[in-house]
């Protein structure tokens, strides 16, 4: 029997077999067949895939395919089995040492198509697109876990003839296609869009007329967002083509989804060719949009006079609101639009209308920081003392934004009553966002530095602050706490003593300029309350700023006082929670004062507690330390000193120096050394007398 020859080559034989058995495998990047493809005959980009592999491996995969598809075959009926429509080469793997002969096999069952699975069945399918190295639009479909379930070319979008015509401009192929009875340019496509609304977005004017010419009564046919072809052309800036829909009786006033007409549309794009086209031909010019917007919002919004001039002799109102009460010199306040400002102005708008919530265009214009517009406004008369409905003026929201030259120019023409009566001063906005040169600006000009919040603004704090000193304490700001004190801020006005919250941030630089400045140094906290100073208590971490208190008048005297004295205390019950407030680390206890020995006995003071009673025992004169106490400094042996330092009675130069201190006076501690006193004495009252001999 004759041998049959292939008429492939060995190599490409084994590539068909793949290919026929797994089309599929063929990756859509080398341009040959997908899956999912029904035609499985080759090309040149076929062979690119398997190119690289020998023939032995090619033909091994090829017996790895074959059993894999007889498998998966082996319930095909075998009528279905002969039915084959292309011829398959087969390639048998030859024993060892036998001559291996090509031969014509038997005819396979045909390769299916790999249809994809029925997605109707398929709980959710991920689509994604890509485009193969050959430039072609592909689309594969995946299962959630990446499985994929088909891939094919991405479906080309059958370009009506007529809308083809359109684009290109062919006039007469346009024609053509309208004479055939079965051409109906009145059907639109999936975004509700007929040939006439083609030819205004491509701006063909010819087409146009054309199709007016058989169907003149679509000219206002609308797309499924409601444009018509005036719309499309003006969006578009179509000239002649509005031109020619406004001649064949376009109506000028029907509007898109957002109530945006034509005229919006013109006025939006700056064109006043188009605004005057569209006005000259009826449109409505007070007409607005979904969200109150006019024709001349948009021209102002645009800072194009020329358009707002044809609008205003149209008959447009100069104040109409938008649906937020803002009306066209509003807009060009708030969007610096000067020109269109002044045009407004000179044909009668209201320099103080206000919005829905209170705004005048001056309070916009600070807030924006248009310099150049507030400079207008006030030369204009408007009312810099018209609050908005939360209460502030134009010069709170300058100060806030940290606009000093705007502050500057309001300074003179803000009533000082006014900004008391609104219950908030510029300088507390000016302190809490840190704005220095404004802060020292306000000073200046006569701002109360110790102005007070009003109870409803001040309760917006959880802390309750008053004082613009407070807002500048609490920022760490020393340079804005140094300008207020030296302009007279009051330190102790507060609820919350702004001395104790430098001492909780431990700045020794606030510290002493409070201090310096009267704070008071024995300040409590009122919903909190001690037996001893709370100043005490915030600085007990810090020793140096324990005695710096101390040296100022902080009574120490009070936290030796126990109620318990020698006898045995409770059990101590602190806060289990960390990371709260300064209440929260304070100890409870029967009474309702906190004492002393409860507050050092927690694990925060625990381990500083004989350093802490070492400071104080220098202020006081004989004591008796309650057993506590006495506990904490048994507990470790360097502090046995301490308590021998406290057993009475005290030495005689230490009760003198408490006298005199206590005949000077707190009030004048912190200025001891510029007291008409002998040096050596200063020096002794101060704690200093181990440096008179230096």
């Amino acid at each position: 029997m004759k041998d049959i020859k292939c008429k492939w080559s060995h190599t490409q034989c084994l590539k068909k077999k793949l290919n026929v058995l797994e089309p599929g495998l063929i990756m859509a990047a080398a341009g040959g067949p997908v899956l999912g493809a029904t035609n499985p005959t080759l090309n040149y980009d076929d062979f690119c895939l398997y190119g690289y592999m020998s023939d032995d491996e090619l033909m091994q995969l090829a017996i790895e395919r074959s059993l894999t598809e007889s498998q998966n075959n082996s319930t095909t009926s075998s009528a279905e089995n002969t039915k084959s429509s292309a011829p398959q080469c087969r390639t048998e793997i030859p024993r060892q040492g036998q001559r291996q002969t090509p031969h014509r096999a038997p005819t396979p069952p045909p390769c299916p198509a790999n249809p994809p699975r029925d997605r109707k069945n398929q709980q959710s399918v991920i689509v994604s697109h890509f485009v193969t190295g050959y430039g072609k639009r592909m689309v594969a479909y995946r299962t959630l876990d990446g499985t994929l379930i088909e891939v094919k070319p991405e479906a080309e979008e059958d370009v009506d003839p007529v809308v083809k015509a359109i684009r290109d401009g062919d006039v007469g192929t346009l024609r053509g296609l309208i004479k055939k009875s079965d051409c109906n340019i009145l059907m639109p496509n999936q975004s509700g869009w007929i040939p006439l609304h083609e030819a205004a977005h491509y701006g063909q004017e010819q087409c146009i007329k054309a199709l007016l010419r058989v169907q003149p009564g679509m000219i206002n046919k609308r797309t499924l967002k409601d444009q018509t072809a005036l719309l499309l052309a003006v969006a578009r800036e179509k000239q002649d083509c509005v031109a020619c829909l406004l001649e064949k009786g376009a109506d000028p006033d029907i509007p898109n989804k957002d109530k945006e007409t034509p005229l919006y549309k013109a006025c939006e794009k700056e064109n006043p060719a188009i605004v005057a086209m569209l006005l000259n031909h009826g449109a409505t010019v007070n007409k607005s949009c979904i969200q109150g917007w006019t024709a001349l919002h948009e021209a102002v919004c645009r800072n194009h006079v020329e358009i707002c001039e044809m609008l205003v002799k149209a008959g447009a109102k100069i104040s109409t609101p938008n649906i937020y009460g803002i009306t066209p010199i509003f807009v060009a306040a708030q969007s610096g639009k000067i020109d269109t400002l002044r045009f407004l102005l000179k044909n009668g708008a209201d320099i103080n209308s206000q919005a829905a919530d209170g705004a005048t265009a001056l309070y916009e214009a600070c807030k924006n920081g248009h310099v150049e517009i507030v400079e207008f406004l006030l030369s204009q008369k408007a009312d810099a003392n018209k609050p908005g409905k939360t209460g502030l003026l134009p010069i709170h929201i300058a100060a806030q934004r940290g606009n000093d030259g705007i502050v500057s120019m309001l300074i003179p023409a803000t009533s000082k009553a006014r900004v008391r009566r609104s219950g908030i001063s510029p300088l507390h906005l000016a302190a809490e966002r840190n704005r220095d040169e404004i802060l020292e600006l306000l000073i200046e000009s006569g701002f109360d530095v110790n102005a007070m919040l009003s109870e409803d603004r001040s309760t917006m704090y959880e802390d309750r602050r008053s004082t613009a000193l407070y807002f500048a304490v609490i920022n760490n700001n020393i340079e804005a706490t140094r300008m207020l004190l030296q302009a007279g801020a009051d330190p102790n006005l507060d609820t919350f003593s702004p001395l104790l919250v430098a001492l909780r941030q431990g700045c020794i630089r606030t510290v002493t300029l409070l201090v310096e400045h009267g704070a008071n140094v024995n300040a409590y906290i009122p919903m909190h309350p001690t037996t001893f100073p709370a100043t005490v208590m915030f600085c007990m971490k810090y020793l140096t700023m324990l005695k710096y208190l101390m040296d100022n008048g902080c009574d120490a005297l009070s936290c030796f006082s126990c109620v318990y004295g020698s006898d045995p205390h409770p059990p101590l019950k602190t806060s289990q929670s960390e990371g709260r407030r300064y209440r929260d680390d304070q100890p409870t206890s029967h009474n309702t004062c906190v004492q002393f020995c409860e507050m050092v006995s927690t694990d925060m003071y625990s381990h500083w507690a004989g350093p802490i009673i070492d400071v104080l025992l220098d202020y006081v004169g004989d004591v008796n330390l309650c057993s506590r106490l006495i506990e904490h400094l048994d507990s470790y042996p360097d502090w046995a000193n301490i308590k021998e330092k406290a057993t009475p009675p005290r030495p005689l130069m230490q009760l003198c120096r408490l006298k005199i201190r206590r005949l000077i006076g707190k009030h004048r501690l912190n200025k001891i050394k510029k007291l008409p006193l002998p040096g050596r004495l200063i020096k002794f009252l101060n704690y200093e007398e181990r440096l008179q001999d230096l």
